[in-house]
């Protein structure tokens, strides 16, 4: 290896239309971690849309580097664009200057000049191969677990009137969510029979929400199925003054309830990390099997005298 040697690392995820998805990224990684290993230097070039404080594609110079490796994904020449150029193609033309290698792509054609125009090309499946070779996310270290947290969330409620704060509580939460070390999964209370999206019966949504280390919800039956099931929530009234979602967490003895005026990040930053506190995860097991008043023993009563 010439010791000039230095490599720029792109893929799908290096156009400013391209996608990222976990697969692309995780090859990457697995390329990454192999360059280290064999002391290449290197430099991954990002889409700005994905990691807009990284090395965005077109900021990075061709003669800064030896090598262009591209990994992962299809190699084709259609246009990003109605109106514009072929990514891979593009490519091939900015960097010609360098040895480009292609490393665990498809090839759907290995006569389009997206291909050809690669001086190495080590695909993972094509027509012609022998047979396909392992995708390279299966080389990449393992990443680290991380908490996996429901999102329950209500932008209506409009019996509230001008006490509604949903779309400021849903904006808050959202710039929160986004930068929130966790596994996010959105859920919904709704049931719907029709979309496979939705849960359909009660149960349903208590298989997914028993599986959860916590629940974000601005929803009363997004604390109260979280709780029935054990699982702790961080619960965000989104009504100033406090609505349902306060005095049922008070009815439960649920400390982790938020006013709509309180949901500041290092509020949810504080309360969600006791959530999953051991505190936390044991007074949710507990929560909802507190001896409580009991409605129905009232309605009993109600209805035999």
């Amino acid at each position: 290896m010439p010791a000039t040697t230095r490599v720029l690392l792109t893929g799908w995820f290096s156009f400013l239309e391209g996608e990222a998805t976990a697969g692309d990224v995780l090859a990457a990684e697995a390329v990454r971690h192999a360059l280290q290993r064999a002391s290449v230097p290197c430099e991954t070039a990002w889409s700005p849309m994905f990691r807009p404080d990284a090395l965005h594609l077109d900021a990075a110079d061709p003669a800064d580097y030896t090598h262009l490796v591209f990994v992962c994904g299809p190699v084709h020449s259609t246009p990003g664009r109605a109106d514009g150029p072929a990514p891979l193609l593009d490519l091939h033309r900015r960097f010609a200057r360098c040895r480009r290698i292609a490393v665990g792509v498809s090839v759907p054609d290995p006569a389009d000049p997206a291909a050809t125009g690669f001086d190495v090309l080590l695909p993972r499946d094509g027509p012609g191969l022998a047979g396909a070779t392992p995708d390279l996310s299966l080389r990449a270290p393992l990443p680290p677990r991380v908490p996996l947290v429901g999102v329950i969330l209500t932008e209506g409620q409009h019996e509230y009137g001008a006490r509604r704060h949903h779309a400021q509580v849903a904006r808050i939460l959202g710039d929160w969510l986004r930068g929130l070390e966790a596994a996010r999964i959105p859920l919904d209370t709704r049931l719907d029979t029709r979309d496979w999206r939705l849960p359909a019966t009660p149960g349903q949504l208590y298989s997914m929400v028993c599986r959860l280390d916590a629940v974000v919800t601005t929803r009363l039956h997004g604390l109260v199925l979280a709780l029935r099931a054990g699982v702790p929530a961080l619960a965000i009234d989104p009504v100033r003054g406090g609505a349902k979602v306060t005095a049922q967490g008070a009815a439960l003895g649920w400390p982790a309830v938020l006013p709509a005026e309180g949901a500041a990040p290092a509020a949810l930053d504080h309360w969600l990390a006791w959530c999953l506190s051991p505190s936390g995860r044991g007074l949710a097991r507990t929560a909802s099997g507190l001896p409580h008043r009991d409605p129905l023993a009232d309605l009993i009563g109600h209805l035999l005298q």
